[in-house]
């Protein structure tokens, strides 16, 4: 539901973000705006359904960076061994020890035009040492196995059999690890809009609604509620996601 409503707003209101009318300004809910409307007179409800598109592109882009970079890096790194695992490691371990938050901060503040683009790579070159740990640790499990070895006795170089034999066992845990980041990043995103850091003012999106509705609380009208539920709930349904994905491709983890 959550992705349908990034995709297709227009689904869930009828409402035009574009069309403010302030003689309606400050609007308890009602039938009309189920949330109410804010000081310019723009109802609440269509700004949570419209700033749903901004925080999920931005945790489906950076998790897809993540996991195109962490998987490729981890998998060499692993499967390759020797001089290229440790300098891969190493360099996992320098990203790794910087915390996401406090990176994603110094640098945003360094960027002028800020986009969702700009937050997804910020993102994702922050985060793939997780990814690239598991990948790496899948990879040294697999190329011990009889697959492997039949591959490479059939003439097939090593790039060849990490991408077509590796690679494919060693998606699972990768997948799920990386659906559950999907999360993180949607909360980072927010976190970063909401310090006035992440995407720019004139965009919709949680984070910049619940800054806004921030200032608004002492004065009695829970605006921030609303944005603030929709985030929560979606990241809770991208966690309950992973662990649904878990159960599915490790039949051990159900089992037990």
């Amino acid at each position: 539901m959550f992705l349908l409503m990034a995709i297709w707003p227009s689904l869930f209101t009828t409402y035009d973000l574009r069309f403010n009318d302030l003689s309606k300004a400050r609007q308890s809910p009602s039938g009309e705006h189920w949330f109410g409307t804010d000081v310019q007179g723009q109802d609440i409800y269509t700004r949570v359904v419209y700033g749903a598109r901004a925080s999920i592109l931005v945790g489906v882009l950076a998790t897809f960076g993540v996991l195109v970079l962490g998987s490729f890096l981890g998998l060499l790194a692993g499967y390759v061994g020797g001089l290229v695992d440790t300098l891969i490691s190493r360099l996992g371990d320098i990203f790794f020890a910087i915390p996401l938050i406090l990176a994603a901060v110094v640098t945003m503040q360094m960027i002028s035009a800020r986009t969702v683009y700009t937050v997804v790579l910020v993102l994702a070159i922050f985060s793939w040492p997780q990814i690239a740990r598991i990948a790496r640790s899948s990879a040294i499990s697999a190329r011990n196995e009889e697959f492997v070895d039949a591959s490479r006795s059939l003439g097939s170089s090593r790039l060849r059999t990490l991408f077509t034999h590796v690679l494919p066992n060693s998606l699972g845990p990768v997948i799920v690890i990386s659906t559950i980041s999907l999360g993180v990043f949607i909360v980072t995103e927010a976190t970063l809009s909401y310090l006035g850091i992440g995407l720019p003012s004139t965009a919709v999106s949680w984070g910049i609604d619940i800054a806004a509705g921030q200032q608004l609380l002492r004065e009695g009208q829970p605006i921030l509620f609303y944005p603030a539920a929709a985030l929560a709930i979606t990241v809770l349904v991208f966690m309950m996601l992973g662990d649904v994905l878990r159960d599915a491709l490790d039949p051990k983890a159900r089992t037990r």
